[in-house]
């Protein structure tokens, strides 16, 4: 969750209290993973798939799905005013971070795909990501891929290709939302609640989850003592992500 946010991600957020207490987000239609034999997940930044889909990436790994994630960018934006480390050195600190969490969730076997594009300007890029993503999505039994209304030009725009990629070699898709989170509503008339199914996770799961977050230690804690060090991923943040299950727009 990395980069220069737009407006709607600058704003004050929606507390975690108010989407817990919504009874429609409880009352999802149920996705089921049994069928589920291999699953490829693109994620914009390092993170992404923590954060949007990390227990179902657990319960994936657990059933011995072959699990592919293609990393857009190495997320070396998060911090563009920082002064403890180069852009150079988050993007090795990330993908770290990435080994890390996906040792947490039990996904260490998980195939990484590093696609090197720029962090905060994957958009300009959307020509080449398509291409690239095409041969990546072919043949697996589902896609996930952040959504392409996400708020975020590097989300929407790895979306997109993705969506369209899958389109094109007939693999079932869904999209995954992480910054929806903080700038909806319940009710939302800007999200597609009618299009939105719930994957229920295990207590095992979702604390394999939380120790994958945890693993984001340059997103969960400052770089330093400066503002533009600050943590991108505060608790508040983090409250929207500890849920018993993980919702995905089909």
């Amino acid at each position: 969750m990395s980069a220069e946010p737009d407006d709607l991600i600058q704003a004050p957020g929606t507390a975690e209290e108010l989407w817990r207490a919504w009874p429609r987000l409880h009352d999802l239609e149920p996705m089921e993973l049994g069928p589920v034999r291999s699953a490829v997940v693109v994620a914009a930044h390092p993170d992404d798939e923590v954060l949007g889909l990390g227990g179902t990436l657990a319960m994936l790994a657990a059933s011995s799905a072959r699990l592919l994630l293609v990393m857009v960018t190495d997320g070396e934006a998060s911090h563009p005013g920082s002064r403890a480390v180069s852009p150079a050195g988050l993007a090795a600190i990330r993908r770290a971070e990435t080994e890390a969490g996906l040792a947490a969730l039990g996904a260490g076997n998980a195939e990484v795909i590093r696609l090197g594009l720029p962090d905060s300007g994957v958009e300009k890029h959307a020509g080449d990501l398509l291409e690239r993503l095409r041969p990546l999505v072919d043949g697996f039994d589902l896609c996930a891929a952040p959504w392409s209304r996400d708020a975020h030009p590097d989300h929407e725009a790895a979306g997109r290709a993705a969506q369209t990629a899958c389109v094109e070699a007939g693999t079932p898709f869904v999209y995954y939302p992480v910054w929806m989170w903080h700038w909806a509503r319940p009710d939302d008339a800007r999200v597609p609640w009618n299009r939105a199914a719930r994957i229920g996770l295990p207590t095992w799961a979702l604390a394999r989850k939380r120790q994958a977050i945890a693993c984001q230690a340059s997103q969960v804690n400052p770089l330093g003592e400066r503002p533009e060090d600050a943590a991108i991923l505060p608790p508040e943040e983090l409250d929207h992500f500890t849920r018993d299950f993980e919702t995905v727009l089909r």
